[in-house]
């Protein structure tokens, strides 16, 4: 791995050579096997020279300073600014993709901003941002741009945020979750059907990642799943998701129910009601889960957070704006309870502003 230079081309390490000469990527279930010169199907991952290279280290399709709750995350540092970049490609091939164009994106001179992981590092903490998030396109196929900047933002007190849909094999995975301090995985469906028809995948390793994530990391965790009318927002099926995730991650991992728009190669598809999601927000609760939240759509109280034992009213959110709070020390003022997650004594003030900005090249 590489830790000062911007060079977009790095060697990487998960990967052998197969029998027959091509050569396998094994950072994820897809185990690509690559000839000569051919790319994965995250176009970001290619056999140069017998061995797996990452071709984008570096290249960024922009910097922006987001607020945290819209990656979304509602139990770590709310209310603070998160320095957000994305690189292009991705190993999921989702029909509905919110983010197609950096995701799907083959061309790298899309990638226009570029920056070491030390500048990156620095520059969230020159602006106070209080983390750094890996996102818009999936960080699996960063991972070593991910994991260097990662580094150099601990050495300056930056935190690190993963957005991922937890599409990657055991041992890069421990790797890169060593170095996140919070996490949230989109769990698309409970259907294997659902994420091989549309997402070009499947559900069991994105399941083990988050059974991995909750049990045997500190890494902080919330689940984001995207109901889509019609494919995965049925009762029966939210109900068992719900059933899995109180065994398998537990009560307390806050669970974000958001609404479709119709994008990328499902725009034939209408968008969520609103009523849908609050249906699966009753569902989630009376499953056990404690914490459980609706997106995308104008819904405060969906939004807000409350205490899991008396119900009083800890965080108020208006879409990503925070419009009350009442923790102390990380507890419920009224009956003593902890409130899961990572918070400090006061919220932040970076609101719900959303600002580009630039790194300037070594």
């Amino acid at each position: 791995m590489q830790n000062s230079s911007s060079s977009s081309i790095v060697e990487t390490k998960y990967w052998h050579t197969l029998e027959d000469g091509r050569v396998q990527c094994d950072v994820c279930p897809r185990f690509c096997k690559l000839h000569e010169g051919q790319q994965g199907l995250c176009f970001v991952r290619a056999n140069q020279g017998g061995r797996i290279v990452m071709t984008s280290y570096g290249r960024s399709s922009g910097f922006v300073i987001d607020p945290i709750e819209k990656k979304p995350l509602n139990h770590f540092l709310p209310g603070s600014g998160v320095l957000s970049f994305g690189t292009a490609g991705c190993n999921l091939a989702c029909k509905y993709c919110q983010n197609w164009d950096m995701s799907k994106a083959r061309d790298m001179d899309r990638l226009m901003d570029q920056a070491s992981p030390e500048q990156l590092a620095e520059a969230a903490r020159q602006v106070g941002a209080r983390s750094l998030a890996y996102t818009y396109n999936d960080p699996v196929i960063f991972l070593e741009y991910a994991i260097d900047t990662a580094k150099e933002a601990r050495k300056r007190g930056v935190k690190n945020v993963a957005v991922t849909a937890g599409y990657i094999t055991p041992e890069p995975r421990a790797e890169f979750f060593a170095h996140m301090d919070a996490a949230n995985i989109d769990l698309k469906s409970f259907d294997e059907k659902f994420y091989y028809k549309l997402c070009g995948g499947h559900l069991q390793p994105v399941l083990d990642t988050i059974e991995y994530v909750a049990k045997e990391t500190d890494c902080w965790l919330e689940l984001t799943t995207l109901l889509i009318p019609g494919h995965n927002d049925s009762p029966t099926e939210i109900e068992r998701m719900c059933q899995w995730l109180l065994e398998h991650a537990g009560p307390d991992v806050p669970l974000h129910f958001t609404a479709f728009h119709p994008d990328f190669k499902m725009i034939d598809v209408p968008p969520t009601p609103p009523e849908t999601l609050s249906q699966a927000r009753e569902i989630a609760l009376k499953q056990g889960l404690r914490f459980v939240y609706t997106g995308n759509v104008h819904d405060e109280g969906g939004e807000s957070t409350y205490c899991s034992h008396c119900g009083h009213k800890l965080i108020g959110r208006d879409w990503f704006t925070l419009t009350h709070w009442e923790l102390d020390h990380g507890h419920c003022p009224k009956c003593g309870t902890a409130l899961p997650g990572v918070f400090e004594d006061k919220p932040g003030d970076w609101g719900a502003r959303r600002l580009p900005i630039r790194i300037a090249a070594a």
